[in-house]
């Protein structure tokens, strides 16, 4: 049936394919969301296949352990009276004005941190995709500073990354995960940065990135990213899920369209590790000569 013939099946629908992507772009399994949840799995798959008579407490629930805005799990949600001009202003403005817009309602605070120099380069992609290994490669031929963001988060809270998310939930990591960023840059020396898989999934951090770093996507096939996880020996639910593969495939599926923002993509897909390291030195070349082309986009395949 359709929504026009049956609303509430529409929305139920609707709602649970915005639940199913939120999932997807935070890197969560459905049994991991349950556990956090505690909500039944079985009740979360019927959430997202569109059949779950969901209340709005149980619906809270689920959002709060993705970190989530409550708001933007519902479908059509209205947050101010005047957010339907507003949407239609933005989607009709320019990119220019949408900065500027973006300047205005963050008080001047995104307008000061793209004011901070270059800062380096920055590898993002799924887990598995060679950021550490390929990122540690990369500083040393080149001579920057090697920085992984999740043990900058650690250093700074004295916690480790599960440490962190069992306390304070995905909200607070990506709350840290942001202040570690911005303390980074602050040092002001050029770097390469691996980030984690999910940093695409919070808006102002990933906007930061793009922002200050020539950003690059080490992309591979869903199997080698599975492959190189459990050959570090990686058993967290998401590699120990008898669904891992199509839970993984549905992570990329939803994050894709953010990786691809990045200003180039390394695809290392059947590479070794020397010959992915090659193809991403050779993607910075233009870098290293003139560090304003970071915003600048490419592709190398």
């Amino acid at each position: 049936m359709t929504e026009a013939s049956d609303p509430e099946s529409g929305f139920l629908e609707q709602l649970g394919q915005r639940v199913r992507t939120m999932r997807a772009l935070r890197g969560m399994s459905r049994k991991v969301l349950a556990k956090v949840s505690g909500i039944s799995e079985r009740y979360i798959a019927q959430l997202e296949s569109g059949k779950g008579n969901v209340s709005i407490v149980l619906l809270r629930r689920v959002s709060n352990a993705m970190g989530a805005h409550l708001e933007d799990m519902i479908p059509s949600a209205e947050p101010a009276p005047d957010w339907a001009v507003i949407r239609d202003l933005l989607r009709k403005a320019t990119p220019a004005q949408i900065a500027q817009a973006k300047d205005a309602l963050a008080g001047g605070g995104i307008a000061a941190q793209r004011r901070i120099s270059f800062a380096g380069i920055a590898l993002i992609g799924l887990r598995g995709a060679g950021k550490s290994t390929l990122g540690r490669m990369l500083a040393k031929k080149i001579g920057w500073k090697f920085v992984e963001l999740n043990k900058e988060v650690e250093a700074q809270n004295g916690l480790s990354v599960a440490e962190i998310i069992a306390l304070y939930g995905q909200e607070g990591f990506r709350r840290m995960e942001q202040a570690a960023l911005s303390q980074l840059l602050a040092r002001k020396e050029l770097m390469v940065l691996a980030t984690g898989g999910g940093i695409v999934s919070e808006p102002l951090t990933f906007d930061l990135i793009l922002s200050s770093f020539y950003t690059i996507w080490l992309k591979a096939e869903p199997e080698e990213h599975m492959a190189r996880v459990r050959g570090q020996g990686d058993l967290r639910p998401m590699a120990d899920d008898r669904s891992a593969m199509a839970e993984l495939r549905n992570i990329l599926i939803s994050r894709e369209p953010l990786y691809a923002r990045a200003s180039a993509v390394v695809d290392t897909a059947g590479l070794s590790v020397d010959a992915a390291a090659t193809r991403l030195s050779d993607a910075v070349a233009p870098v290293l000569h003139d560090k304003h082309a970071f915003g600048l986009r490419s592709a190398v395949s």
